[in-house]
């Protein structure tokens, strides 16, 4: 087993292990543990009573953090003509069609959202085994496949967080970086667990949301009380 850095040993110190503390007391742990010269990224995860082996127990969806998550989103789009325009007006960082596909095809896939218009799927489809693994691949009901990809593209520089939940029943994303004031974070960290709540499949049975915790990127975790998520402490 790897050794700890003295500097984690000292941020896990100041979490109590089998205590849940409440959101704000979560936010000012990760934020007095920062020692990195870095603005870390706040993550969220939330253990769900799901089996997502089954169909009716998946848990997909979007969510619009209100203040973003102070990441510069890359956007790439598949359209043609006014389409094509529009994504390019709407600040998309590569458009294309054909062209567009073979760079993918290459390997040449830096961007963190791939949007689509309906009319394009039929090239977009054949890229399934290189952009599904990577959580690119667009889909209708995450709305990265759509006529409106100029709401599309706003949308997704705006902050959109796409979430999936994992075999193990886990959701996470990214919701904020550390350098954000503690009320902002917050409000992100509410918005998103809020979707995970709206999100519940009708298959799910017994207790839906079993746990939250809260870490940076090179911070503790901190179990986050889910009672106070719901009182709004």
């Amino acid at each position: 087993m790897a050794r700890l850095s003295k500097r984690m040993r000292e941020a896990r110190s100041a979490v109590e292990r089998n205590r849940d503390y409440t959101l704000a007391e979560g936010i000012e742990i990760l934020k007095s543990a920062h020692r990195t010269k870095f603005d870390e990224t706040v993550e969220v995860a939330v253990r769900l009573g799901v089996d997502p082996r089954h169909a009716d127990q998946m848990v997909r969806g979007v969510v619009s953090l209100p203040h973003g998550t102070g990441k510069t989103m890359r956007v790439a789009v598949f359209a043609k003509g006014p389409k094509a325009e529009e994504a390019k007006k709407a600040g998309a960082d590569r458009v294309g069609a054909e062209d567009l596909a073979e760079e993918f095809q290459k390997g040449e896939i830096n961007y963190d959202r791939v949007i689509a218009t309906p009319d394009m799927m039929a090239v977009v489809g054949k890229l399934g085994r290189i952009l599904g693994p990577k959580g690119l691949m667009p889909n209708p009901k995450l709305g990265t496949v759509t006529m409106d990809v100029a709401k599309a593209v706003a949308d997704a520089k705006a902050g959109q967080v796409q979430y999936r939940v994992e075999k193990a029943g886990i959701v996470h994303a990214g919701v904020g970086k550390l350098s954000f004031d503690p009320d902002k974070i917050e409000d992100n960290v509410r918005s998103f667990v809020d979707a995970i709540i709206k999100a519940k499949p009708a298959g799910a049975k017994g207790q839906y949301l079993k746990g939250v915790s809260l870490s940076s990127t090179m911070g503790p975790g901190v179990r986050i009380s889910v009672a106070s998520l719901h009182q709004g402490a």
